[in-house]
This record gives C-alpha cells, sequence and structure tokens, in this order.
C-alpha cells in the first residue's frame, strides 16, 4: 500500500498538472458525489479511475440498469470517490469536480463512453477540451480548472484515504455495506448481491 508520502512523490514527478503540494498528505477529502437517496438502506462505494477501461465497462454497461432498479427506486446509493491511477485520470476528475455538482455524473458519464478517443490520444487535454466545446461549454475552463490546486488536492485526499482505509489496489473496487468488492461485476451479479444484502437490512 503506497503511504502518502511516496503517492504524492510519484505524482509529482510525472504530473502535467501543477506540481502536488504537501497540502494534499493532511488535506480533507472532497465531500462525496452520490447518486440515489443519500438516506437509501444499502451503500456502494465505487473506487474509480477515470482512464480504467473496467470502470468505463461499469459505468457504460452496468450502472444504467443498476441505477433504475436500485439508485432511482432508493433501494441503494452509490457514493462515487476518485482513485486516480494516473495524471490524465487526475486531470480528468478535477475537470469533472469543477462542472460542479449538477453536471459532475453527466460528464463522468460522456467521458466515460469517450475513454477511447481522450485517453489513447497524443493530447489527451486537447481531446477532452473537444468534448467539453461539444458539450457546450468554454473550452478555455480546462485550463482553468487544472490549475485548482484545492481540488488537485482534495481528489489526491480521496485517494490516499481510500488507500488507507480500504487498501484499494485496483479499479473498480466496490464497497458495499462495508465490504470490499473488486473488479467490474455484471448488473446480475449486483443484482444477486444487493438482493441479500436486502434481507439483513
Amino acid at each position: 500500500m503506497l503511504k502518502r508520502r511516496q503517492f504524492i512523490t510519484a505524482v509529482a514527478a510525472t504530473a502535467v498538472l501543477p506540481i502536488v503540494g504537501a497540502r494534499a498528505q493532511e488535506g480533507a477529502p472532497l465531500p462525496d458525489m452520490i447518486l440515489g437517496d443519500p438516506n437509501a438502506p444499502i451503500e456502494i462505494i465505487e473506487y474509480s479511475s477515470m482512464t480504467c477501461p473496467h470502470c468505463a465497462a461499469f459505468h457504460v454497461n452496468t450502472l444504467p440498469e443498476l441505477k433504475a432498479q436500485y439508485l432511482d427506486t432508493g433501494r441503494a446509493k452509490l457514493v462515487f470517490r476518485e482513485f486516480p491511477l494516473d495524471r490524465v485520470a487526475l486531470g480528468v476528475s478535477v475537470i469533472a469536480r469543477c462542472m460542479g455538482e449538477e453536471r459532475f455524473f453527466d460528464f463522468i458519464d460522456v467521458m466515460f463512453r469517450t475513454q477511447e478517443q481522450w485517453s489513447r490520444s497524443e493530447d489527451p487535454i486537447g481531446e477532452i477540451k473537444k468534448i467539453v466545446r461539444m458539450g457546450g461549454q468554454d473550452p478555455d475552463m480546462v485550463d482553468a480548472c487544472l490549475e485548482d490546486q484545492a481540488l488537485i488536492d482534495g481528489i489526491l485526499a480521496i485517494r490516499l484515504a481510500g488507500d488507507e482505509e480500504y487498501d484499494i489496489s485496483s479499479t473498480p473496487t466496490f464497497i458495499v455495506n462495508g465490504e470490499n468488492t473488486a473488479g467490474n461485476m455484471s448488473f446480475e451479479k449486483f443484482d444477486e448481491l444487493l438482493r441479500d444484502l436486502e434481507g439483513n437490512v
């Protein structure tokens, strides 16, 4: 498990973003982003990296049905927590937070659906700006967002807290009512797990 100083050093050494300061080592994680009723009896925490293909597969193939059957009906809630595995994932996470709470999940959805387009590009930030422009936003906001050190520190604090609390080693990892479940799961697997939990809550 990476310690705070090791992770900060690794990110700082490779980042095209502003250098991550020591504040992230002691910084507070940003508030959780939640889909569904915050008071729902079942909590699904998702640790996700924006450049992770398995995370994209979950959001594109599994989440829509999970949302329809469990999140929109108040049976469960999804708590999305950033766990960037590289500097590009960190940058996309920063931009998503910069979009604001109302646009956050819509932006995350678009970025996962277009992941191959920007993540494999020689200029991922340029590709992201194109996507932002197509969504009706000013692409210049991307540069401004990537300079927001408070967002960078807060996202890294989420990543570090998840590493320390749940020993996350891969993405996506789901913490379902406190139990660690690593790897992308089909809706059928989620449905089976959540139905078992409903009998115990």
